[in-house]
């Protein structure tokens, strides 16, 4: 793995824990911190060692969004038109494209201020949890200009609309407390709490089939997007497909996972019993 400038890398058994790593900046994002995101999601991307991804920042922050020096204001001045094309376009791909669709569940831990095209991050994520003393904010109404890039999208997803322009228009900033209850984020806890909640939820999603996990997150993420009828098919089509990749990574024949230990068989055999946890848990 690469050596990279703003970003720290560490792994943990298959848990993949990425923290943006400009603490005196409070972890806002340049274009080097976009460059290094995109390299390190695109190289994890189809690994099938990569069972969880955590995001969050390097000390009191999670990020304050875009640097508005290098981001905005040096890349407008200094770089060519397609330098400035080139870096906004991967700043999106990696947020809204490669992390909103990664193939294995993604959680951010959003440990202090989070502002502006940070909630990209944190929307993309499957699931984000938060310290109850976070600071969130959409301040681009403070400096005459509103939530670009794809963050209005996000959030119009998200959040209520009433929430979502209110905030908007606003600029007010608000705490864990406060997301949790707009459903921005999945979860608050009080800040001593943060981490040891987010590495057992990681070590929960570890233990779970990764293509089971993998469709889970197609089925939900792309059927959003469909009507009832091309959902349903979808779906149709999603579990025939889940249940190919059941039988070819158990090495089973034709049936080996509707009838498997593992499967629907192994439920009907009455070895565990699915509302209270997996096969392997049974087991344990």
């Amino acid at each position: 793995m690469p050596d990279f400038k703003f970003i720290r890398v560490e792994e943990d058994d298959g848990i993949y824990t990425i923290t943006l790593n400009r603490p005196e900046k409070r972890n806002a994002m340049n274009p080097g911190l976009h460059r290094d995101m995109h390299a390190i999601l695109t190289e994890l991307r189809f690994d099938p060692q990569v069972r969880v991804v955590i995001i969050t920042g390097a000390g009191e922050s999670f990020s304050a969004g875009q640097d508005l020096k290098e981001y905005f204001y040096d890349l407008s001045e200094a770089e060519g038109k397609l330098e400035r094309e080139r870096i906004r376009a991967i700043s999106n791909e990696w947020r809204n494209h490669i992390l909103r669709l990664f193939h294995a569940p993604t959680i951010a831990a959003v440990n202090g201020w989070c502002f502006g095209g940070a909630f990209s991050i944190v929307c993309s994520c499957d699931i984000a949890i938060a310290s109850e003393e976070a600071t969130f904010g959409l301040s681009e109404i403070n400096f005459k200009h509103f939530p670009g890039g794809m963050v209005t999208k996000n959030i119009s997803e998200t959040l209520r609309p009433r929430d979502a322009l209110y905030l908007s228009m606003t600029g007010e900033p608000f705490d864990g407390r406060r997301a949790y209850e707009m459903g921005l984020v999945t979860k608050a806890v009080p800040k001593a709490e943060l981490w040891p909640t987010v590495r057992a939820l990681a070590e929960n999603l570890r233990g779970k089939d990764p293509v089971a996990l993998r469709m889970c997150k197609d089925a939900y993420k792309i059927s959003m997007q469909m009507n009832y009828e091309e959902a349903y098919w979808y779906a149709s089509a999603k579990s025939d497909q889940a249940t190919l990749l059941q039988q070819a990574s158990q090495g089973a024949g034709e049936g080996g996972w509707i009838k498997g230990e593992g499967g629907i068989g192994g439920f009907i055999k009455g070895n565990y019993r699915p509302g209270l946890g997996t096969a392997e848990e049974a087991k344990a």
